[in-house]
């Protein structure tokens, strides 16, 4: 059966809706407001100055000052947590029953202002805008009027999981994101502690709410989260992030003080009783929890599928369309992976036990050990440093934020993905950062480390990201609006473009890797669709995934367990690069010797991350201008 999404690029590639809450910042995009500016230097947007654009952009700065109000951890990751906005910093936001009804309130009625404003009058990058953010809105205001469960609108279904809930996400916040240069950053650090205490007795509070309409994540789901609460939970104050991260950095900065003391107290008399009420409940239900991976099961499952991957992927796909072109998909794209094998003498077995037997390589692993994983880090940044010499022919513009590549923290990685990126700040005070989960170095084959260095890092997410918080034309709003199609679609057309550079002429294995990456996320959309609209099994899903691809069992189990508890996300990266190549052809065609590989990528980056259907708009806006230059 042939996938009927119109315009999918089946043949050679050479041819986390992400929401408004405040952790997932590596996904994000913004308008101008009075404290913003204040911070971010010269003005940020070139706002319309009359008419319905006026309206428009004093809606944008409404809306953000209300989103700072209601989201602190967003102006801290922003680097706005200051000035007119210090008291942000020792907030987190709520985590409630009450606090989510507030978010539908606000939603609905933000949509309902925006929507009174006259698309008609409006162009070229007010056009854009507006038609990003009503995107946005009219998404998440669809999943709250259906659905009453979740970590938000849609998209999250269970609060609390192995990826969802603060206790996988604060302590890495404080740790990395809250800085600490005087005594009043670690008392707010202190004050957000006590916060995080509360919005998990807020999340527990959430999750019995849900568990009355059938809510409970799998049971897999259940033990993984357990395993990564119960360390948290058993970790001395001598030993926890929470603690230590106060007394580290207080320390480094002579800041007088028995900061130990007293965030102990707090750790240990309110986070982690907290936190144990969390661990009781889920064992307490555990029994209950069926082992269905998909969420078809819970109410109006197809339906919350459905709303989730339109939030995810931004585009017009269907579930059965990610279905049927993730399958075609994987043909071609094996079929490539095996000339480059046969090319290198790996002809026997099929492309999955073929890969394996390249991953099983012990020529291909680093070892296993501290230094082992610290030689790993170092090879990442000669590769980073590679690539950027050979960006400018590509790129008219390139961002002065540099980016760094660090180890995902221990106490977070045995739930967290393989790899993973934060923007720089607004203000250059905190860089870009590429986060590389070394968890065990056999899951990382050295063949596959190379585009996946050039998909967090540059050409991918740092270049996007932080040309985007760089720009003066993106209103804030939009920088705070991110879209997992578009940036994880440019992330993995960034791997095909460094193909395009030349970077694998003398590495043919990375480039098999590079391909292993692009059939991976072609796995992505079939085993997605499989568990949450084609009713697989966990098991199912797994044995296609570990088949396919020839990795570990362990990591295909991480993954599969993560598409499960995420419904929609992981099927936005192939969905976003299909659209960013369907887009550059057709500029091709349109254009012929016009065509400029600068002016297509200023086109795609500089309009700042959109949903796909708007980013299409901008691609012909570029071809309009394009021909009668």
């Amino acid at each position: 059966m042939k996938s009927n999404w119109p315009g999918v690029l089946l043949s050679k590639p050479s041819v986390r809706v992400t929401k408004w809450g405040e952790y997932l910042m590596d996904r994000r995009a913004f308008l101008t407001s009075a404290a913003a500016t204040a911070f971010a230097g010269p003005a940020l947007a070139q706002a319309s100055s009359s008419g319905e654009a006026a309206k428009m952009n004093a809606l944008f700065d409404r809306i953000m000052q209300e989103r700072f109000q209601n989201s602190p951890g967003f102006a801290t990751r922003l680097g706005l947590d200051k000035g007119p906005m210090a008291d942000l910093k020792g907030k987190l936001n709520e985590i409630s029953l009450a606090a989510r009804a507030r978010n539908k309130a606000r939603v609905t009625r933000e949509l309902a202002d925006l929507r009174a404003i006259d698309r008609k009058a409006l162009s070229g990058m007010d056009a854009v805008n507006y038609d990003t953010i009503e995107f946005t809105l009219a998404v998440d205001a669809d999943g709250y009027s259906k659905f009453n469960y979740g970590a938000d609108s849609a998209g999250e279904p269970y609060v609390l999981s192995q990826l969802t809930g603060s206790y996988q996400q604060t302590p890495d916040f404080l740790d990395t994101q809250h800085s600490i240069e005087t005594a009043a950053d670690a008392e707010a650090y202190l004050s957000r502690l006590q916060a995080f205490a509360r919005n998990l007795d807020g999340e527990l509070e959430i999750a019995r709410h849900d568990l009355g309409l059938g809510v409970l994540p799998p049971d897999f789901a259940i033990d993984r989260t357990l395993a990564s609460m119960g360390q948290i939970a058993g970790e001395g104050a001598d030993k926890s992030v929470l603690v230590q991260s106060v007394v580290r950095r207080t320390a480094a900065k002579n800041l007088a003080g028995d900061w130990s003391a007293r965030a102990t107290k707090i750790y240990e008399g309110e986070v982690v009783p907290a936190l144990n009420r969390q661990i009781e409940f889920l064992k307490a239900n555990r029994a209950q929890a069926v082992h269905d991976a998909g969420c078809w099961r819970l109410p109006k499952g197809d339906e919350y599928y459905a709303v989730s991957l339109k939030g995810a992927t931004t585009s017009g796909i269907t579930p059965e369309d990610v279905h049927q072109t993730g399958l075609e998909l994987v043909k071609s794209i094996s079929a490539e992976i095996d000339v480059l094998l046969k090319g290198q003498g790996m002809t026997q077995g099929s492309v999955g036990e073929r890969l394996k037997a390249l991953g099983d390589d012990p020529k291909q692993h680093y070892p296993n050990t501290d230094e082992g994983k610290e030689q790993l880090l170092a090879m990442l940044n000669g590769k980073v440093e590679e690539i950027r010499g050979k960006l400018p022919p590509y790129f008219g513009q390139l961002p002065k934020a540099p980016v760094e590549i660090r180890r995902v923290p221990k106490t977070i990685e045995a739930g967290a993905p393989r790899g993973y990126y934060n923007s720089p700040t607004l203000d250059g005070s905190r860089p870009g950062i590429y986060w590389i989960n070394l968890r065990n170095t056999a899951e990382s084959p050295t063949f596959t480390l190379t585009s996946l260095t050039y998909h967090e890092s540059i050409p991918g997410h740092h270049l996007q990201l932080a040309l985007s918080n760089e720009s003066d034309a993106i209103p804030l709003i939009r920088k705070a609006t991110g879209f997992s199609g578009y940036s994880e679609g440019w992330a993995l057309y960034s791997e095909q473009l460094a193909v395009e550079m030349g970077m694998y002429e003398k590495d043919p294995l990375g480039h098999v890797g590079q391909l292993q990456g692009a059939l991976f996320r072609a796995v992505r959309m079939v085993v997605d669709s499989g568990m949450h609209h084609k009713r697989w099994s966990r098991e199912q899903a797994v044995k296609y995934f570990v088949d396919t691809l020839g990795w570990t069992q362990a990591r295909g189990i991480t993954e599969i367990e993560r598409y499960s508890v995420w419904p929609g996300q992981a099927s936005s990266y192939m969905v976003g690069k299909i659209v960013w190549l369907r887009t550059r052809e057709k500029a091709k065609a349109a254009l012929g010797s016009k065509f400029d590989l600068k002016a297509f990528h200023n086109a795609g980056l500089l309009s700042g991350s959109t949903p796909l259907t708007v980013l299409e708009t901008a691609v012909d806006n570029y071809i309009a201008a394009a021909k009668t230059a």
